[in-house]
């Protein structure tokens, strides 16, 4: 089809798939979805086309929220501090040379337990603790399921520690937050089907919750995320050294989610901060 032909068509609005959608009545969209299609930016740039406001960061900083691999390049460059990781992208791992290749790579630059995730993922789905070298394979093809980018990370003893962000040009932080959890590692299952223990405000150093709060504004700023996100931390047991584990954009939202109990704990019923957030997104 020559161009001429296909500007034709959309000037004369033949092919537009909002017509379908009954959006006009929309004062605010509020985007609530989790994992592909809902945290990665698809649902915001489809939401971008109705010109209505949006609380959240928008496209780039869902897909940089979303994507492990790129989120942890940035915060490299910028020597946010972050565990020991290997990227492998796209390797054919049915090829026993490249499939070798990998698994040497991992043996030499890394240290057990690890981590194996798919860079785009959510709930902890697709990710393996791997405590042998017997293991490192099986959950290689377990993450290669859910996506051919494929992040290694050093396991430490460390405590879960989140953090919640809300604002435009300012952004605010909400108390720290830890949760206490019985499983090895904070697995799907203890995420949705434990009884975790939270502790809000977490008992650490003050000077460990500055840096903290710190760290979260600026990971937040590197990958262009505002309205409100939740930044997630390890703080190892050993030393109470900090490192940034991921941000997600899309916290979870109920009143038993760890994002709005952060928030009234900072004084935000969860009433309050939607309203708060829905004002946020009115403002940019």
């Amino acid at each position: 089809m020559e161009l001429k032909t296909i500007k034709q068509i959309f000037n004369q609005r033949i092919i537009n798939f909002l017509d379908g959608i009954e959006f006009q009545n929309v004062d605010v969209w509020f985007p609530l979805l989790h994992g592909f299609n809902g945290e990665d930016g698809s649902i915001h740039g489809l939401i971008r086309f109705t010109k209505k406001p949006l609380v959240g960061c928008g496209i780039i900083g869902s897909v940089l929220g979303m994507d492990k691999i790129l989120m942890k390049t940035i915060f490299s460059n910028l020597k946010l501090p972050q565990v020991n990781y290997l990227v492998f992208q796209n390797e054919d791992l049915n090829d026993k040379q490249v499939k070798n290749k990998v698994i040497n790579e991992i043996l030499k630059k890394l240290k057990f337990p690890l981590f194996v995730k798919p860079s785009n993922s959510g709930s902890s789905l697709g990710i393996s603790k791997v405590k042998n070298e017997s293991e490192i394979f099986q959950a290689l093809e377990k993450a290669r399921e859910i996506d051919q980018r494929i992040l290694i990370e050093e396991g430490l003893e460390v405590r879960e520690i989140e953090c919640g962000i809300i604002g435009n040009s300012k952004l605010l932080t909400s108390e720290i937050g830890e949760i206490i959890y019985e499983s090895d590692w904070y697995d799907y299952d203890s995420k949705y089907h434990s009884n975790n223990k939270i502790i809000i405000p977490a008992e650490i150093d003050s000077k460990i919750t500055t840096e903290i709060k710190e760290i979260a504004i600026r990971s937040c700023r590197a990958l262009n995320i505002f309205g409100f996100a939740r930044v997630d931390f390890f703080l190892e047991k050993s030393s109470n050294k900090i490192f940034l584990n991921e941000l997600n954009t899309i916290p979870g939202f109920t009143k038993n989610s760890m994002f709005p109990m952060l928030w009234e704990a900072s004084g935000l019923k969860i009433e309050q901060l939607v309203a708060k957030l829905i004002d946020i997104s009115l403002n940019l």
